[in-house]
């Protein structure tokens, strides 16, 4: 049988994978990869030429085959699929810890790092050697025998977990479903969502109404439905996915979740740490625990009285309209979106017509045109093969017309498609002897679909989501560096991976850059000034009741995996209700299992690290102050972010990037006049 993945391809043959070319494909690569690995250990002498290059090209192989296949298994997911792509986890482990505790290959790291010709390196080799060395002490180099064979199985056992874990939260919410005869209680519900709901209901052969828990039906619901019972409804649906809470429990993540937990700190404490907590910040920009706390208490200490004024608001306004009882979780949506209209005359529903797909994708390009000086178009040839009709494919010129990048966009939510938004490496850019790869990404949203004949049309949420991750893909496609695994967003440390994902956020409120992108589907309007200065002021709407919900999700996660006493799911609960003690504005009812869907920590790679987003958003309000000053369109200003932050990658530690662009150590005041807490 001819396998595509074993065949030498520029961009993946997304349309000619098939599940059974997967294990034999990995397989292949893997046998291969060893034995030239071997081959490496008995260098009689080493360089960088002849030993890290090689071992490049080896990961980048491996990398360009299983890409393709975790890709597809997030975003067009079946039965086949899922069982070939988790055949290959145990394999995949069990080589990764082999080469993290090559002993070999450890001490070359160690005798090109000690050898005079170091210093003569640049700061990306340099780093790429000091990186590989804390992977080889992470990954148990140190350990004895019988405690590698343990870390092994760690990881091994890990692994399955964690997919165990998204296999079960995708599997649930694409499971539920409500289907409604007529639109009798969608009352208050947009008209463009009761389409959309007779789309899934049509998808189906169905007729009526069809609710599902994809993000784009769940929002629509929960923000606009009068009918309360029906809000509660698939509140309570989203929140128990994947739990004991949930209708089909065959799902629930809680004794995932505590394996999970167990056997990080197992981990952890083999390779000499006190919790996975101090482990997983080895990484990090942050120096330990202690400072990660610190930095989140600071800032709920400086947002929970707002938040809780706001609270109070909002319930005042829901009694005086109509709520004759205790404001509920699912009241607190659509009670919102009301006090919004009443105090700022805005709607999502006033900004939607202003947001169409297409407008809003190529506008976006042109700001990162105008920004970085690049020219990004979209590329149409029946060759480059993809997963969906509704992905698009673009490449990225520099100003001497030279590609530099592709990536691909998926925008739209859909069945059997991993829910969340994010960037994911196709492959990565190096230049090694004369051989040159350009890098390639993936973007992937969960946005609002076409409904019938009419565009797409995305809330301004949505608008900020498609923002956020092109500007990951930025990280990653805009990079200068050689060396793979510093280039693009590989080397960056986890807590500023964000930066330039949020930073890019910020143009979704500036004028000069909705001018670029904010038409009226209809007309080709632009977005009016008076509706344009009511969406600044309604801005900070709930700013501080929603710094204060990320800071709950942040300290869970953090005093989690420092807790080393968990044994059970209600230990967990305990952990999560002990902060929302704490920061919490809005304590959900006792149904709530937040945590068993919460996969950026239990299958994700977030695990201690959910605090990153604050973090980097700390850095980013402080970078885009810069363009505030400047003009935000200032070429100059642009092309020192880019200089700086983007094309420099992971080359050097994160600090020193954020400081080339701004002259000085990062400061708060932007993130917290940004979100309205200081004026």
């Amino acid at each position: 049988m001819n396998n595509p993945l074993l065949e030498d391809f520029d961009l993946p043959p997304f349309r000619h994978i098939e599940p059974a070319h997967v294990k034999p494909a990995i397989e292949t690569i893997l046998l291969e990869n060893q034995k030239k690995i071997k081959q490496l250990e008995n260098l009689d002498e080493i360089s960088w030429e002849n030993f890290i290059q090689p071992l490049e090209l080896l990961d980048d192989r491996l990398n360009r085959v299983w890409s393709p296949i975790r890709h597809l298994n997030s975003v067009q997911s079946s039965d086949e699929l899922r069982q070939a792509y988790n055949d290959c986890l145990p394999l995949l482990s069990e080589y990764s810890t082999e080469i993290g505790q090559n002993q070999k290959l450890y001490r070359a790291y160690q005798q090109l790092q000690q050898d005079p010709s170091f210093s003569a390196f640049n700061s990306a080799r340099q780093k790429t050697i000091n990186d590989a060395l804390l992977h080889f002490e992470l990954a148990g180099v140190g350990l004895s025998k019988e405690a590698k064979k343990q870390y092994q199985s760690l990881q091994k056992q890990l692994s399955d977990l964690q997919s165990k874990f998204e296999n079960n939260l995708l599997d649930a919410t694409h499971e539920w479903q409500l289907v409604l005869e007529d639109d009798s209680r969608l009352s208050g519900v947009p008209d463009y969502a009761r389409q959309m709901l007779r789309q899934y209901a049509a998808q189906k052969s169905l007729d009526g109404y069809r609710l599902t828990l994809e993000m784009p039906c769940y929002i629509a619901i929960i923000t606009y439905a009068d009918d309360r019972a029906l809000r509660q409804q698939i509140y309570q649906a989203y929140t128990t996915r994947a739990s004991d809470q949930y209708f089909d429990k065959s799902w629930d993540n809680a004794a995932i979740m505590v394996e999970i937990v167990r056997k990080k700190h197992e981990k952890a404490k083999l390779l000499g740490f006190s919790n996975y907590a101090e482990l997983s910040l080895q990484t990090k920009m942050a120096n330990d625990v202690s400072e990660v706390k610190s930095f989140l208490q600071d800032l709920s200490r400086r947002g929970y009285e707002p938040a809780m004024q706001e609270f109070d608001e909002l319930k005042e306004f829901a009694g005086a309209n109509g709520l004759g009882d205790e404001l509920q979780a699912w009241d607190v949506a659509y009670y919102s979106e009301k006090l919004k209209l009443a105090r700022y005359s805005i709607s999502d529903e006033d900004l939607k017509p202003y947001f169409s797909a297409q407008c809003v994708i190529d506008g976006l390009m042109r700001i990162a045109e105008t920004l970085f000086s690049v020219q990004i178009e979209m590329r149409q040839d029946p060759n480059i093969e993809t997963w969906h009709k509704d992905v698009q494919f673009f490449c990225i010129r520099d100003t001497q017309q030279q590609e530099i990048g592709y990536f691909y966009l998926d925008p739209y939510a859909r069945s059997k498609k991993r829910g969340g938004a994010w960037m994911d490496e196709c492959q990565g850019r190096y230049v090694i002897a004369e051989r040159k790869q350009l890098p390639v990404a993936y973007l992937v949203c969960n946005l609002t679909p076409p409904i019938g004949k009419q565009p797409a049309l995305f809330t301004h949420d949505e608008v900020i989501t498609l923002f956020h991750e092109f500007g990951h893909g930025l990280h990653h496609l805009l990079t200068r560096v050689d060396e793979p695994e510093v280039s693009g967003i590989n080397g960056v440390e986890w807590d500023a991976v964000e930066l330039p994902s949020q930073f890019m956020e910020n143009f979704c409120w500036q004028r000069e850059a909705l001018d670029l992108f904010a038409r009226h589907y209809q007309t080709n309007g632009p977005l009016p000034e008076e509706l344009f200065d009511r969406m600044i002021k309604a801005k900070n709407f709930q700013s501080a009741m929603q710094m204060q919900r990320q800071l709950e999700f942040s300290l869970f996660d953090i005093e989690l995996h420092e807790n080393t006493d968990i044994q059970s799911a209600e230990q967990i609960q305990a952990v999560l209700d002990d902060v929302r003690r704490r920061v919490a504005v809005i304590l959900p009812p006792r149904f709530n299992r937040f945590q068993n869907g919460f996969s950026h920590i239990f299958a994700g790679g977030y695990a201690a690290g959910y605090y990153s987003y604050k973090w980097a958003e700390v850095l980013s309000a402080d970078a885009f102050s810069m363009f505030e000053k400047e003009g935000i369109f200032n070429r100059d200003t642009g092309q020192r972010f880019l200089q700086c932050i983007l094309q420099a990658g992971g080359s050097r530690p994160a600090r020193e990037s954020f400081e080339c662009f701004m002259g000085r150590p990062p400061q708060i005041d932007a993130l917290l006049r940004h979100t309205g807490i200081q004026q």
